[in-house]
């Protein structure tokens, strides 16, 4: 294995663990629960999108007349990473990105997503992300999440780009949240298997093989340069501290709304 990345991965071995064991996966026990955490969760699979859209803006050409730009090995990873994410299929074998599918999720779960809606409105609508946010009245923790992304796209350094994509955003949910999911799924048949197939086709897509590429391409950018690796290290860290912080607060409202009802 590559001695950068070896050392890479042992630095943030116990962020991922805090995630990974994070309490914050026992306190949903119903939909009401699961609204909340997909509430919250729905803000970084949509920036996830466009964390992935700019790496492909910075390892392959996006403009005309088109120019061969880097190395044909990073260009084919991203692609493919792209492909799979931005047009995979559902359940029924219809073309969606994991956005897509996650709103599907939700409207099939009963949550709203008005909140996610009204953001990419005023988005659309020519507002920036800054505004967007503010307008739309992100919760804080989303806000937070959303403005580390989008500070690493504007700064556009590929190899901080690409290491957040790989060890920031990776698949992180526990084997238990599946089996948690499973069961609503069984009590709940009619609401939960949308956001049960997203999991699974996550896993599927996003895991080993999406893993193994985008992994392939965070070493081809970092190369031997020592200073791009301690950068990369740092990034990684940050975004898997933003991650702890984004279900610190999905943690908090639950219980919040649990207290209420007792």
């Amino acid at each position: 294995m590559n001695p950068y990345l070896q050392t890479l991965q042992t630095e943030i071995e116990k962020y991922r663990k805090q995630i990974v064991d994070h309490p914050v996966y026992h306190q949903i026990e119903d939909l009401d629960d699961l609204h909340v955490f997909m509430k919250y969760h729905v803000y970084a699979v949509w920036d996830f999108m466009s964390l992935l859209k700019s790496l492909q803006q910075h390892l392959t050409c996006t403009t005309t007349p088109w120019m061969p730009k880097g190395k044909a090995d990073t260009r084919f990873l991203i692609n493919e990473i792209v492909l799979g994410e931005e047009s995979d299929v559902d359940a029924q074998g219809n073309r969606v990105s994991h956005f897509e599918l996650y709103l599907n999720a939700m409207h099939q779960a009963g949550g709203s997503t008005e909140p996610i809606q009204t953001f990419l409105h005023f988005l659309q609508s020519g507002h920036s992300i800054e505004e967007a946010l503010v307008l739309s009245r992100v919760p804080s923790a989303a806000a937070s999440f959303i403005a580390f992304t989008f500070s690493l796209i504007d700064a556009g350094k590929p190899h901080e780009l690409a290491a957040a994509f790989t060890f920031g955003r990776e698949d992180l949910i526990p084997d238990m949240f599946h089996s948690i999911v499973h069961d609503l799924d069984q009590r709940f048949p009619d609401s939960i298997s949308t956001f049960r197939y997203y999991l699974e086709r996550h896993i599927e897509v996003d895991g080993d093989h999406h893993s193994h590429l985008a992994m392939e391409m965070t070493v081809q950018c970092c190369g031997d340069d020592p200073h791009k690796w301690k950068e990369a290290t740092d990034v990684s860290i940050a975004s898997l501290q933003k991650r702890i912080q984004l279900w610190d607060a999905v943690l908090a409202e639950i219980r919040e709304n649990k207290s209420v009802l007792d």
